[in-house]
């Protein structure tokens, strides 16, 4: 959806603006570079907290889908010497083992959601603890690979984050089942009780349309897999009239869930990915 011939030079330059966000260079899972220019509601739990509880009681940690380990860098004082983590975006793997070697924690390259699924590159019962923020995930393996007893905690990106995005781009959810219901009932199935778990809802707030288009080249699951400035000019062009332009700001829901769980039992049943 290319912008037409009608296009006027201060739509023009915004475009070009665009195309400049388009192209900026991201390492690792970093959206500091964006302060001011969008803002976003946080959940009323504190996943890094409910971390550092559950890192208190565990010897032998896996942190699943690390980015490119800054959060689990930021959590180093209460990490066991047993750390282990994985990562399954091939630009994250370099960026973290680089952040991760100083704390002489290994990353493993692995990716949940990749086809045809493989099990995890660790042996039975090698965790008392898994962490995950924003991975996807295995029921049958987290079984296989957590000690009786041992601790799955996550929080997801649930599957109406961003729902304004089948509105705007003409894009159905692409991870219906993340909700706190299914992953939840996966879990127990697999052989977990869960032990706390929570859902809400709040708002990102893009004050400028670059910054959507900036954010955008992080989670490409949002948008169309053809998404780009010059391709979708007219769509952006439209929020940026209908809010940066009118002084508000454009919005989208943002939607996690968290849960605690722990293994009662080792049973082998056939892996279901959750995304």
């Amino acid at each position: 959806m290319n912008a037409g011939p009608s296009t006027s030079p201060a739509q023009a330059a915004l475009l070009a603006a665009w195309r400049e966000d388009e192209q900026h260079h991201h390492e690792g899972w970093d959206f500091s570079h964006l302060a001011g220019r969008l803002t976003e509601d946080e959940p009323p739990w504190d996943f890094d907290e409910e971390c550092r509880a559950c890192l208190a009681k565990s010897g032998h940690v896996l942190d699943m889908g690390t980015g490119g380990g800054e959060r689990l860098a930021s959590l180093r004082e209460a990490l066991p010497p047993d750390t282990v983590a994985t990562e399954g975006w091939a630009p994250n793997l370099p960026v973290a083992r680089a952040r991760l070697a100083a704390l002489s924690i290994p990353v493993e390259d692995y990716d949940p959601d990749a086809e045809p699924c493989s099990p995890m590159p660790f042996g039975n019962g090698r965790f008392d603890l898994v962490m995950n923020r924003h991975e996807g995930l295995d029921p049958g393996e987290l079984t296989r690979v957590l000690v009786p007893g041992g601790v799955f905690l996550t929080q997801q990106v649930a599957a109406d984050d961003f729902r304004e995005s089948e509105d705007v781009f003409g894009l159905a959810p692409r991870y219906p089942d993340t909700t706190l219901e299914v992953v939840a009932t996966q879990l127990v199935r697999a052989g977990f009780r869960i032990e706390a778990s929570g859902t809400w809802r709040g708002t990102y707030r893009f004050h400028d349309v670059g910054a959507l288009v900036d954010y955008l080249k992080l989670v490409p699951w949002q948008v169309p897999e053809d998404f780009c400035v010059d391709r979708y000019a007219e769509t952006l062009l439209g929020l940026h009239a209908s809010g940066p332009a009118q002084g508000n700001p454009v919005r989208f829901t943002k939607s996690r869930f968290w849960l605690r769980a722990r293994v009662n039992s080792t049973p082998r049943i056939a892996s279901q990915g959750i995304s």
